[in-house]
Order: structure tokens, then C-alpha cells, then sequence
């Protein structure tokens, strides 16, 4: 039997995982994508976020200078140490002060820049645009242009003394200073507030203002009983960012005091900063640091579970 002398080939060899994404059908492949996307940005978040706050409450319980190569473990020390320090607890009734006069003051100003932009007709884009440009503007110009604005010699004084009023003191004086920097981190966040309550508003259906209007209902009736009801899930959003932009102010303070004048506006995060930078103690700027992430997490809870809760009643 007469052979032809060719020798018969061998099919080509797959790689395995090119042959098992073959085999998988278009959902599979589709759930596939997802998870491998979604995968990306949670690395990043878990080794951005969690393990630097992980290695924060590590470095607390530890006598960290930065200067020394020795690291020993002393358990609640720098807590007891904070909780007993005058200037710890000064920034932490100063940042109370911020949260409880700032948040209320952006949310008021927010929601009424938002209704009264929402009766604008013709160039209602133009307004908009001018309400939100602070927002994106850059926090440290903002800062410095208002310091240079509030100055004993600058335009607010030389104005007051044109209307025969006399000049202020503003950015340096111990009473006064802490209030200028919260107006300012008002106005620069007013567009943010308006934006999200603007959104709200546009999502009431206008047949409930026309029905509380045939049964007599006056405008203060209707914004009470319809509108701030039903704008409750904006405001838990906005009560809970405002509330975390407030805990954590350092850049306006930072540039426009500095934290002075006499520590009447020394935040949390800026004695965190001091003593990490300064004093270069990471231990006892990491036990602040785990407070601080104390406070808002609570905090944040309680807004939570109080302002849900009444969205759920109503």
C-alpha cells in the first residue's frame, strides 16, 4: 500500500484563556466587562482610600516622629494627650462653629438662589453660570482675593470710611475673623447648593402648586407643605456634603488667617496639618485624624438616620 509521504498536520493549540472567553456566551461576556471595570477604580479607591486610613489608626497608637527611627507602641497616649491639649480642643469648638453657622447659612442661601433662579425666563444659562463660576474657582485664589479685599487698609475699609462708617477689623480680629472665612466658604459654595436644589425643584410636578393654589393655599403655604417636603431627599444630600465640607475647612483658614488671629479660627484638619508639618508628631496628628473621621461618621449616621427617616414619614 503506497503511502504519499505527508505527514498530517496538528490542529493549532488554543490558549486557555482565549479559548474560554470564546466559549462564553454575550451575557457572560457583558458581566465580565462590567466587573473587570468596575475592578479598576476599586483598587484604586481601596489602596487610596481605606489602607492610608487603615495605617492612620496604626500610626495613633505609636509615638511617630518623623525623626526618629524608633516607633513604640503607647496604646491611647496621644488620645489622652489630645483630649487634654487646649489647643486641640480649641479647634475642635471652632470647627462646631463653622458646621453649625456655615451649613445652615449654604443651605438657606442655595435654596433661595435656586427659587428665585427657577422664576427666571430669559437668560436663565447666563445666571446660572455666574452663580456656580466660584464653585469651580480655585479655593486658594478665592482665599487670598478676599484677604486682600478684607485687609485694615483694603477696598471694605476704604469704603466704609467714603459712607462715614467706621473700618473694621474683619480677618484680624479674634471675634470677627472666623465669621469673614465662613461667608466666604458660603459664597464660593452657593452655585453647588443651587445646582443640587435647582435639580430638586424641577422634579415637583407643577399639578400639586396648581391644586394647594385652587384651595386658597398662599405661596408661604405651598413652599412649606409641598415644596420642602418634597425637596427632603436633596437637602439630606445637601445637609450631609455641607456637613463634611465644614468639618474638614483648612484651605480658607489656612490662607486667609492662617488660624489666628489668637486660634479663633484653627480648625481640626489645620492643627492635624500643624502637627504633622510642624511639629512633625505623625502620632498625635493620627489619633486627630481618627477623630475627626469619628466625628463625621457619626455625624453623618445621625443626619442619616434623622432626615431619611422623615423623607420615609412623609
Amino acid at each position: 500500500m503506497r503511502t504519499t509521504g505527508v505527514i498530517p498536520s496538528r490542529p493549532k493549540r488554543r490558549l486557555w484563556f482565549g479559548s474560554g472567553i470564546g466559549r462564553l456566551n454575550y451575557r457572560h461576556k457583558q458581566r465580565l466587562f462590567i466587573y473587570g471595570g468596575l475592578l479598576i477604580p476599586l483598587l484604586y479607591f481601596v489602596v487610596i482610600r481605606i489602607l492610608p486610613i487603615l495605617y492612620s489608626f496604626n500610626v495613633s497608637f505609636r509615638e511617630w516622629g518623623m525623626l526618629s527611627p524608633d516607633k513604640p507602641f503607647v496604646g491611647f497616649d496621644n488620645y489622652a494627650t489630645l483630649l487634654s491639649d487646649s489647643l486641640f480642643l480649641k479647634s475642635l469648638v471652632n470647627t462646631g462653629i463653622y458646621v453649625v453657622v456655615g451649613v445652615p447659612a449654604q443651605l438657606i442661601a442655595g435654596l433661595i438662589v435656586a427659587l428665585l433662579l427657577q422664576q427666571v425666563v430669559k437668560l436663565r444659562g447666563l445666571f446660572r453660570t455666574a452663580y456656580f463660576i466660584p464653585y469651580v474657582t480655585s479655593v486658594v485664589a478665592v482665599s487670598w482675593v478676599f484677604r486682600w479685599l478684607l485687609m485694615k487698609n483694603g477696598i471694605v475699609n476704604a469704603l466704609f470710611i467714603e459712607l462715614g462708617l467706621g473700618p473694621q477689623s474683619f480677618l484680624y480680629s479674634p471675634s470677627q475673623a472666623i465669621f469673614w472665612i465662613i461667608a466666604v466658604m458660603v459664597w464660593q459654595n452657593i452655585g453647588f447648593q443651587m445646582l443640587i436644589f435647582l435639580a430638586g425643584l424641577q422634579n415637583i410636578p407643577k399639578l400639586y402648586y396648581e391644586a394647594a393654589a385652587i384651595d386658597g393655599a398662599t405661596g408661604w403655604q405651598r413652599f412649606v407643605h409641598i415644596t420642602i417636603p418634597l425637596l427632603n431627599p436633596v437637602m439630606l444630600l445637601s445637609v450631609v456634603m455641607a456637613s463634611i465640607g465644614f468639618l474638614q475647612s483648612f484651605t480658607q483658614v489656612l490662607n486667609m488667617t492662617g488660624g489666628g488671629p489668637l486660634d479663633s479660627t484653627i480648625s481640626v484638619v489645620l492643627h492635624i496639618f500643624n502637627l504633622a508639618f510642624k511639629s512633625f508628631d505623625m502620632g498625635l496628628a493620627s489619633a486627630a485624624t481618627v477623630i475627626l473621621f469619628a466625628i463625621i461618621f457619626m455625624l453623618t449616621l445621625i443626619q442619616l438616620k434623622v432626615l431619611g427617616s422623615r423623607f420615609q414619614q412623609e
